[in-house]
This record gives C-alpha cells, sequence and structure tokens, in this order.
C-alpha cells in the first residue's frame, strides 16, 4: 500500500504539475517545469513495474516469522520459485514477422498483474519449506567446528531443492496439461473475471457487509482476496494514465473507496443524515453527532457500534444494500464515461468529494456521481431510521408503564 500510495503522487504531479499538454507546465512561464517529467516518470516505472517482486519477498520473509525464522532465505526462495514458473521467451513482432525473445522477464510478470499469483507461490513455497525443514533426515548436519551461518545455509540445502523444483515442475505440470502457463490462468480466469465485473465487486462487497453485521470485520475479512486485485487494477489505471494510454480498469480500490465506502462500511454517511433530517430519538442525535467528524475521514467504528447496525435487523437491511446500488450508480456512470475512471491511489480515510476529485485525477463527473451516491444513501436509509424510531419511542412508552406499574403495586 505504502508503495503504490508514493507512486500515485507520482503520477499526480507528473500529470498535473510537470505535463506539458495538461499540467502546470502547459503555461509558459512555467514550460520549464517539464524538462522534471522524467523523474516522476522513473519513480513511477520503478514503483509498479517490480511491485510484485517485492511484494513476494517480503511475503515470504514474514511468513517464514510467523514460522519461527528470522532468515531472509525464505524472501529470496519465494522469489526463485516464481521465477521458475514465469516463462523466460517470449514473442515479439519485429517488421511484421514473430520472432523468439530467449532470457527476459517481461513487464507483465513482475508488476501488478502477477501480484495475485505471487502471493500465492509465496506462501506455497514458503509453507512447504518450512515443513520439509523440521524433518531430520533432510539436513545435512555440520561438524560443531563449522561457523553457525554455513552449517544453517548447508541444512536448508535439501529442503529448498526439493521446495523449488516442486514449484517449478508445477508449472511445468500445468502448462503441458493445458497450454496455459499460470500467470494466464489466474490473471486471465481468476482476477479479470473476479474483479473487472459488477457481479464479483457486488458479491465481495455483499460478504463484507455480512461480516460486519454479525459482529466480524467485513473489511478485514476479505481484505486478502480484496487488496491484491484491486491494487492492482489501480495501479495498472496509474501506468496507462502516466504513459498517455486508454485508462482500462473501472473497478479500483479508489472505485471501492470513492463509491461503496462513503463515510465508512455500508455508506454510514447516508444514516447520519438520515438520522439528523427525520429521527427525534436524542440518543440516536448524539450518537450522529458524535459520528460525523470520524466519518468525514471514513472511519465509522462509532456509529456501527453506538447506533447499533451489529445484531440490528432493522438497519442491518440498509447497511448490507445501500453499498450495493451505490456500487452498481458508480459502475454505470463510470462506464458511460460521466465520471472518470480512477488514475490515482489515494488513502482510505481521504474525505468524500476530495478523494472523487483526486483519485480521478480531477474528474467533476465523479464528483457529481459520488454525491448522487451520497444522496441515494441518505433516501434508502430514512424509512429504516424511522422505522427504528418508532420502535425505539415503543419500547421506552412500555419501560415506562411497566416502571409505573410496579410502582403502583409496591405503594
Amino acid at each position: 500500500m505504502q508503495v503504490i500510495i508514493v507512486g500515485a503522487f507520482s503520477v499526480l504531479i507528473s500529470n498535473m504539475v510537470l505535463d506539458p499538454k495538461n499540467g502546470l507546465a502547459s503555461f509558459a512561464m512555467f514550460s520549464f517545469l517539464a524538462l522534471l517529467k522524467p523523474i516522476m516518470s522513473g519513480i513511477d516505472y520503478a514503483k509498479l513495474n517490480f511491485l510484485t517482486i517485492g511484494a513476494v519477498f517480503l511475503i515470504g520473509i514474514e511468513l517464514g516469522r510467523i514460522n519461527g525464522s528470522r532468515s531472509l532465505f525464505r524472501g529470496l526462495l519465494a522469489v526463485i520459485c516464481l521465477i521458475s514458473i514465469t516463462p523466460t521467451t517470449i514473442d515479439i513482432v519485429v517488421n511484421g514477422q514473430t520472432v523468439p525473445v530467449k532470457d527476459v522477464l517481461a513487464r507483465q510478470f513482475s508488476d501488478t498483474k502477477s501480484l495475485f499469483l505471487g502471493m500465492f507461490i509465496a506462501i506455497l513455497s514458503v509453507e512447504i519449506y518450512s515443513k520439509l525443514e523440521k524433518v531430520d533426515r533432510l539436513r545435512i548436519k555440520m561438524p560443531d567446528s563449522v561457523p553457525p551461518n554455513v552449517a544453517a545455509s548447508f541444512s536448508a540445502l535439501i529442503p529448498g531443492i526439493i521446495t523449488v523444483t516442486f514449484i517449478a515442475t508445477l508449472g511445468f505440470t500445468f502448462h503441458a496439461i493445458t497450454s496455459m502457463h499460470l500467470y494466464d490462468a489466474i490473471y486471465k480466469v481468476v482476477q479479470q473475471p473476479l474483479v473487472q465485473s459488477l457481479p464479483g465487486l457486488l458479491v465481495l462487497m455483499f460478504v463484507a457487509q455480512l461480516f460486519w453485521v454479525i459482529g466480524i470485520h467485513g473489511n478485514q475479512m476479505i481484505k486478502p482476496i480484496r487488496e491484491p486485485l484491486l491494487l492492482g487494477a489501480i495501479a495498472v489505471n496509474m501506468t496507462a494514465f502516466e504513459q498517455g494510454q486508454e485508462i482500462p480498469n473501472i473497478i479500483t480500490m479508489p472505485f471501492w473507496d470513492v463509491y461503496m465506502s462513503i463515510g465508512g462500511s455500508g455508506l454510514t454517511i447516508g444514516l447520519l443524515l438520515a438520522v439528523m433530517i427525520a429521527s427525534k430519538r436524542l440518543e440516536m442525535k448524539e450518537i450522529a453527532k458524535i459520528s460525523f467528524g470520524p466519518c468525514v475521514f471514513n472511519i465509522n467504528e462509532p456509529v456501527i457500534f453506538g447506533m447499533p447496525i451489529m445484531l440490528n435487523p432493522i438497519l442491518a437491511i440498509p447497511f448490507i444494500i445501500t453499498p450495493l446500488v451505490t456500487g452498481t450508480i458508480g459502475y454505470f456512470a463510470t462506464s458511460m464515461g460521466f465520471a472518470g475512471k480512477a488514475v490515482v491511489m489515494v488513502p482510505w480515510t481521504t474525505p468524500p468529494i476530495i478523494n472523487a476529485w483526486l483519485s480521478t485525477a480531477g474528474s467533476m463527473g465523479a464528483v457529481v456521481t459520488q454525491l448522487v451516491c451520497i444522496l441515494t444513501a441518505t433516501l434508502i436509509y430514512l424509512p429504516f431510521v424511522q422505522v427504528a424510531s418508532r420502535r425505539a419511542d415503543l419500547a421506552q412508552r412500555e419501560a415506562e408503564q411497566a416502571a409505573q406499574q410496579a410502582n403502583a403495586a409496591s405503594k
């Protein structure tokens, strides 16, 4: 996340300040700024095109620590395993003829398109290695006179060889059977249909909201599936935007934040506005006032636990369906060209309106669409807030009557 956000600022500065056509450099007095554009382009290229390699290395190290080792070798092992299943011969067209080029690593195998595959291979390889390392018969034992670091290297030799051989054989066998590389299978069969289809996105959101309602942090539960795919999608858009190409992806991480998580999960900014408009309950209004400040920065635990929404069948219904409706609105507004596609990764705590404008590099259509989503969320929550208020009033009257009867009986 940190790497992508750092790169996002390079894209933003490159296109809004240093670009000679659309940025500040388009004005004559600032034209000299265009000479600095290669600096930001270099940062963007370095950040995006080797993201998978860095992620695989770090996942390997972290998973090794979870398994009780502080060695960096597991990170290197994960990278080696990923490269072992990656095709290193590609076909390019030169003067109308297809020419095979050997011993190269194409960019799509190290950038964000391979992130999901890289995570899978890193976890699989390190887990296999960790299990094999515990098998005493696979260890090469050295005399006590050998330095510990050297002894540890020899001890890891056989488990490492078995692990790399297994992963490479897996990739080879898969290609022999299907004529597809694992990269193609994961990206084209899993990632694209799941992320770049509206039904797939809505299923992810529905599952997240359902977890929230039963008392589990929904975003954390789907994060391992959602973030590699959506972060990869925004990274691809950032690259295309930087290079002046057509933006390919509608559904990205900023899309989720801008249209489906305004004010936090469930678009509870709509709930707070509905309470202020329709409810006369003092406690609901107080909770809305306290929650509105954090909600501006998309933090809504106060309202989820305070209203409450968790285990509340009345407010749970709009909490689940509202982001599905607004996500659909955002998708069609973007696909029709009214709202711009996201091309900049902004922090999820960026307030509404600002995040819509920044993430789309200044699309006013995106800002208008987000405002429509907020209005829609408020209208969806309104009748449920009224029902919740009436039921609270009824419960209060019944409690007061019961208290009066108890007092009368005691006298």
